[in-house]
């Protein structure tokens, strides 16, 4: 948040980094987002030529895609919090659990975004798995852009002692993730289901409503970043520019 602050200050010549944290919290209320998901993508997009009309550059427009396997046709509405509630609930009918998580990738991470049934200390020690480093049932299936099933926790190795023992205090005693991947193969993300109990092997009919969420939900989140974040980025530079040649003149370079 404070990289995304000091950009704006610096850009667009605001008075005080808490004019700029205004900027980011009016445009999160407005179209619905995450502070953390909107500071990263302002931090992250490269930025606009000095003067420009636009942060990015006009871009062909899409229609929200449809997720029919959540009983949905469209979630504009719903936001990203909404959309990843409502694939975790349909996760655990489909999974036969009681918890869920949601976690989502970020800069070579995947970040806790919402879970149920899952307590404190879970939530705070997966807050954030490392892709390609950590090894967990979450980030292989990420990584490797599959379903990983862990039938027992507490004889698995895809998990070391520490984190192991916390999955088993949260009362989860397997795990199943599946990957929420885009179109051109990119993973948006992973929702895995916790069991009470060691499960077996997921039947082909199972497997496959899992895999065509996966591909709904990691669909959806793509054209969510594409199209909302950044009509709320544009949103962001336009009132910026009109504050800045109100006061001190034209945004910086």
């Amino acid at each position: 948040m404070a990289r995304a602050e000091e950009l704006l200050l610096t850009r667009y010549r605001l008075g005080s980094a808490q004019e700029a944290f205004g900027l980011l919290r009016r445009a999160s209320q407005q179209f619905n987002i995450k502070l953390h998901t909107l500071a990263d993508v302002a931090v992250h997009l490269p930025a606009p030529d000095a003067g420009a009309p636009r942060w990015v550059p006009p871009r062909p427009r899409a229609p929200a895609p449809s997720l029919h396997a959540l009983g949905k046709t469209t979630a504009r509405k719903l936001g990203q919090s909404g959309v990843l509630k409502a694939a975790m609930h349909r996760v655990m009918q489909i999974s036969q659990s009681p918890m869920a998580s949601a976690q989502l990738a970020e800069n070579g991470f995947l970040r806790l975004e919402r879970h149920t049934g899952l307590g404190l200390e879970f939530t705070e020690y997966f807050a954030f798995v490392e892709l390609g480093g950590q090894v967990t049932s979450y980030s292989l299936a990420a990584d490797e852009n599959r379903q990983i099933t862990v039938k027992d926790v507490a004889a698995s190795d895809l998990f070391d002692e520490r984190a192991r023992a916390v999955i088993l205090r949260a009362g989860s005693r397997a795990c199943h993730s599946v990957p929420l991947t885009a179109p051109h193969g990119t993973v948006m993300g992973v929702i895995s289901s916790h069991h009470e109990r060691a499960v077996g092997e997921f039947e082909a009919a199972r497997l496959a409503a899992l895999h065509t969420l996966g591909a709904q939900v990691g669909n959806w989140i793509n054209w969510y970043r594409n199209e909302v974040v950044l009509d709320a980025l544009e949103s962001i530079h336009a009132t910026a520019v009109a504050e800045s040649e109100a006061g001190t003149g034209d945004p910086a370079d």
